[in-house]
């Protein structure tokens, strides 16, 4: 597709990614997901292919859970902390995790690759932002205009970037299946849900209405659960079992499946940030529906309002056209 596309045009913004972390680096990656949010996946994917793609060497990769406890890297690596939604004081995991990273190398550069912030606890934010200006060498970049403002004016000693989500980097991806359902409804079942999204969980038909959830099968749950067991064994016994070569492939699968799925529908209705961004590789109309806080319209009014086939939902009569 030419480069005229909104979506190509976002791919071309990770670009500014390259000041800080230029091609040939050596790095590690910290932070990679190895759980059920194919959001999360596809924001890996992304963030792998971008490091291909720029002759970017990876010399380690660790997950939350086999991170070890006594870290030791070369003074010319760079530590590239997986982006997403998780940048504040609902995942403590992984905030937990990025704060410690910031504490126990305070002489490496630290690049937090694209995140949204939010707080509940102002307190807790003023804390990390204690922390993280007291790094001579962190650059964080962020996915909104709010998240953008709050790191300015909090994370003042930092650098602060504002950048698309990692995921377009796959830009663009090619439908895996034919069209042959109608409406996909891809909504939220956890503590970001919102009330304005009841009255697309009233009008979903339960065969078509799913989330990262109920995307995956049973047993395809249960094979997350055992990569985890293997994780956690292989921190336990100091490896090193193929555990995170056989997880990627797994992951493979799980996002191969995700596009399937979403290949299989005339248009999306979903409260997934990842849903609509999907939605956009795949090129596809579909209606956005925001989250608790505010971070799907936020994203779509900083990236995503250019494209043609995306509509952000307000309640307004006219909130349920077909997407252009």
């Amino acid at each position: 597709m030419p480069n005229s596309h909104p979506m190509a045009k976002l791919k071309n913004k990770l670009s500014v990614i390259l000041d800080v972390v230029p091609q040939g680096s050596n790095i590690i990656y910290v932070d990679y997901p190895v759980y059920n949010n194919g959001g999360d996946v596809l924001i890996m994917k992304g963030t792998e292919a971008f490091f291909k793609d720029n002759g970017i060497r990876v010399r380690a990769r660790y997950s939350a859970m086999d991170i070890p406890d006594q870290l030791q890297i070369p003074g010319d690596w760079i530590i590239v902390c997986h982006g997403g939604g998780n940048f504040g004081d609902l995942y403590s995991n992984h905030q937990n995790l990025r704060e410690r990273i910031v504490r126990d190398f305070p002489s490496h550069r630290i690049v937090i690759m694209p995140q949204t912030i939010h707080f509940q606890s102002e307190q807790k934010g003023n804390e990390v932002a204690a922390l993280f200006n007291a790094h001579p060498d962190l650059h964080m970049f962020v996915r909104d205009t709010r998240s953008y403002q709050w790191a300015k004016e909090k994370l003042n000693q930092c650098s602060i970037t504002l950048c698309p989500d990692m995921a377009h980097q796959l830009w663009p991806l090619k439908p895996t299946t034919e069209t042959v359902k109608d409406v996909l409804y891809f909504l939220r079942t956890d503590i970001e849900t919102v009330g304005g999204q009841k009255q697309f969980d009233d009008e979903a038909d339960a065969a078509h209405r799913l989330d990262w959830d109920t995307l995956f099968t049973p047993l395809e749950v249960k094979g997350i659960v055992y990569f985890q067991k293997f994780y956690r064994l292989d921190k336990k016994i100091g490896g090193p079992l193929p555990t995170r070569t056989f997880w990627y492939k797994y992951t493979d699968h799980l996002m191969n499946k995700a596009v399937t799925l979403f290949s299989s529908y005339r248009e999306v209705r979903t409260s997934r940030l990842h849903g609509h961004i999907l939605a956009c590789l795949l090129d596809m109309p579909h209606v956005v529906i925001d989250n608790s806080y505010g971070k799907n319209s936020q994203y779509y009014n900083t990236w995503t309002q250019p494209n043609p086939k995306a509509k952000l939902f307000s309640d307004t009569p006219d909130a349920l056209e077909q997407p252009s």
